[in-house]
């Protein structure tokens, strides 16, 4: 799995030397593919203090799931609609430019973090939305499909039963009966009462649980047959064709609306996804900014680096960094490194500022 560290390097001579040994090392050791990282010269106040929660790629991952659970397709398939901007995330990542119309470099830094912050907040509002009313959709439809293509009870006999198969005048009705057991049925039905029309027992449906029968009777029998048939394990099954019909009806619209619906939420998906991955890079490099200039003291004088690495490489990668910018250890040298909360420096690989883009945190779409 690859990850991406976005580091920064004060331009100091000392620093600039090591970056180039790095880079000399990199190239030979293939420990991981580096690019420079652009990130635009913010507004710095003189008494620069600054409070920043950044936001978690959870927001991203919920995205990326309802993309996958709405498409039900695999992350393979799902993956060919993660572009931001007309390209693949690993290229907007190794090529970022900072989108200066959405987010003003001349704002403060509070107020642009909060700007960008917003994204992902109404973002992930929206997707609880919009994922609530698609699963309701689609659960109906479910449910409604479920009980039609379900056991002999409920399953539709659209197109199975006509109108012309059921007897209807002043004293006859048709009634349908579940059967299992066909012999004792043949043998039986009559004599549940005396007002059933003989012989009038017809299947018209049949499963491996058994079959649906038609039998005539007299109106006024009806419960008393009902009663006498429950009593030998048949049962009697209530059937509208003005109830089947609306069923029907229901299954066609809610399908047309399911159709509608999730062509609108997988472009908003899309969409929304692209948004809140933007924002995420761009809160990451504002991240860098920050640290650096609490790290590296003003005026603002460093340049950030984009490594590309994974898990068997980092371990080495992470011993080259710690012994190429040793210097730069504020515990091994009278350098201070003093952060404001929210704000926090990294020493897994010791005294190098850095911050890490991992494609774990995108879920299932990979940046390699």
């Amino acid at each position: 799995m690859a990850e991406f560290w976005l580091i920064s390097v004060p331009l100091d001579k000392t620093s600039l030397a090591s970056m180039e040994k790095l880079k000399r090392t990199i190239i030979k050791t293939h420990l991981a593919s580096f690019w420079k990282f652009f990130i635009p010269d913010l507004k710095v106040r003189v008494d620069f203090q600054i409070n920043i929660i950044f936001f978690s790629p959870s927001v991203i991952k919920k995205t990326c799931q309802s993309l996958k659970e709405v498409m039900e397709a695999s992350g393979d398939k799902v993956q060919e609609y993660a572009i931001v901007n007309g390209v693949d995330l690993m290229r907007y990542v190794t090529k970022f430019q900072w989108d200066k119309a959405k987010y003003p470099t001349a704002l403060p830094l509070c107020t642009l973090a909060d700007l960008i912050n917003k994204v992902p907040i109404q973002a992930d509002l929206r997707t609880k939305s919009r994922a609530t009313a698609y699963s309701s959709l689609a659960a109906s439809l479910q449910s409604l499909e479920r009980n039609l293509n379900g056991n002999l009870q409920t399953q539709s006999l659209s197109g199975i039963i006509r109108k012309e198969d059921l007897v209807v005048s002043e004293y006859l009705t048709t009634i349908l009966v579940v059967v299992k057991k066909y012999l004792q049925w043949e043998r039986s039905y009559e004599s549940f009462s005396e007002f059933v029309v003989p012989r009038s027992s017809r299947k018209i449906f049949e499963d491996r649980d058994g079959g649906i029968f038609l039998v005539t009777l007299f109106k006024r029998a009806v419960n008393e047959f009902k009663a006498k048939a429950q009593e030998s394990k048949f049962i009697v099954r209530e059937y509208s064709f003005d109830v089947e019909e609306r069923k029907q009806q229901e299954i066609t619209k809610l399908t047309l609306q399911k159709k509608e619906q999730y062509g609108i939420f997988v472009r908003w998906l899309k969409v929304n996804f692209t948004q809140v991955f933007v924002a995420w890079i761009h809160l990451k490099a504002l991240r860098v900014f920050v640290e650096s200039v609490l790290r590296y003291g003003l005026p603002v004088n460093y340049q950030a680096f984009l490594l590309e690495t994974d898990r068997k490489r980092s371990k080495k990668l992470k011993e080259e960094l710690s012994s190429l910018f040793g210097h730069l250890d504020p515990t091994r040298s009278n350098i201070s490194c003093s952060f404001s909360p929210g704000l926090h420096c990294r020493r897994d690989f010791g005294p190098l500022l850095h911050t890490q883009i991992v494609c774990r945190s995108v879920g299932f779409l990979g940046c390699h």
